[in-house]
């Protein structure tokens, strides 16, 4: 299982020189990849967690961190498909890879947040054929000299986009999503899935193999699909409902209790500690907690 961690994009650490210095430091300790996530806004009175309160947009933190990285993996989990068009996300992500070369992967999601869809004018419904649409014209832009495409949902007229993707095929995409149905999809039609910080770790270890089937239903090797798991961390006191909680020690065994369930790839996202992703959290107090938990979860080999 490959360890990676999340990028500071929300709440007190989410300023460019932490930004920049946990991105050079990640890489230095061995950690595969670097992952943000999309919030537009907070409508006034909705109910939020504090990570949600304060937010870079992801693709630009990561264009941030990959100029001062240069094996690390970039991630977004994940950008919102009814806010922007496909066309729009399709350049911003051949950029991403092109100036990264070729270390970008793209998370999609059909959003949830109700006052987001009214500011971006947009609907998520119907989200199984939206995804399906959005991913045509997304591969088609990457992949074909002359791109088009005339859905329900989305057309592309004759065109091209230049330059393309450093990687082949474009860079992988992998869907999120929690219900049944958004789990086979991303098991038939993406490179994989990438989990929602809402589930328990019973939830990944039944959504790991809901995904796999529908690969292999689909004729796809179910081994090849990856799982990309957001692993919140409660480091000190141990509680058994939190697999990673308690002392480090602890906490790298309930990372392979994820690793023993099929999970391939396991991202330690600070954000979501109140003291570091908190927009009122102590921006020296996050700085240093960040500083610490990653240095203390390196990947194995990295260790002394």
């Amino acid at each position: 299982m490959l360890i990676s961690c999340g990028a500071p994009v929300a709440g007190a650490w989410a300023e460019p020189g932490s930004l920049g210095d946990f991105a050079a430091r990640a890489e230095e300790l061995g950690y595969h990849g670097l992952w943000g996530f999309q919030r537009l806004l907070v409508g006034t009175g909705q109910a939020m967690l504090p990570v949600y309160q304060s937010v870079l947009d992801p693709l630009l933190a990561l264009t941030w961190a990959a100029a001062r990285t240069r094996t690390i993996r970039l991630g977004v989990a994940v950008i919102n498909i009814p806010y922007v068009s496909p066309a729009y996300l399709a350049k911003q992500a051949a950029t991403l890879d092109v100036l990264s070369g070729g270390r970008f992967d793209l998370g999609l999601g059909t959003g949830w947040s109700e006052p987001e869809f009214v500011a971006t004018g947009s609907d998520p419904h119907p989200r199984g054929k939206r995804l399906h649409e959005y991913l045509e014209v997304l591969r088609t832009l990457w992949n074909d000299p002359v791109a088009s495409f005339d859905g329900e949902l989305y057309r592309l007229p004759a065109s091209t986009m230049a330059p393309p993707p450093v990687q082949p095929g474009g860079p992988p995409v992998l869907l999120g999503g929690t219900a049944d149905v958004a789990l086979r999809r991303a098991g038939r039609l993406a490179a994989g899935w990438v989990s929602s910080s809402r589930l328990s770790f019973a939830d990944i270890a039944r959504g790991t193999q809901i995904v796999r089937r529908a690969a292999e239903e689909a004729g796809r090797d179910p081994d090849s699909v990856r799982i990309v798991v957001r692993a919140v961390v409660q480091p000190g006191l141990r509680d058994d409902a939190v697999p990673l909680s308690g002392d480090w020690e602890q906490i790298r065994a309930g990372a392979e209790q994820y690793a023993e369930a099929g999970v391939t790839e396991l991202f330690y996202d600070l954000n979501w500690d109140p003291l570091i992703g908190s927009p009122d959290a102590d921006p020296a107090v996050a700085r240093e907690r960040a500083a610490e938990i990653l240095t203390a979860l390196r990947p194995p080999s990295n260790h002394p």
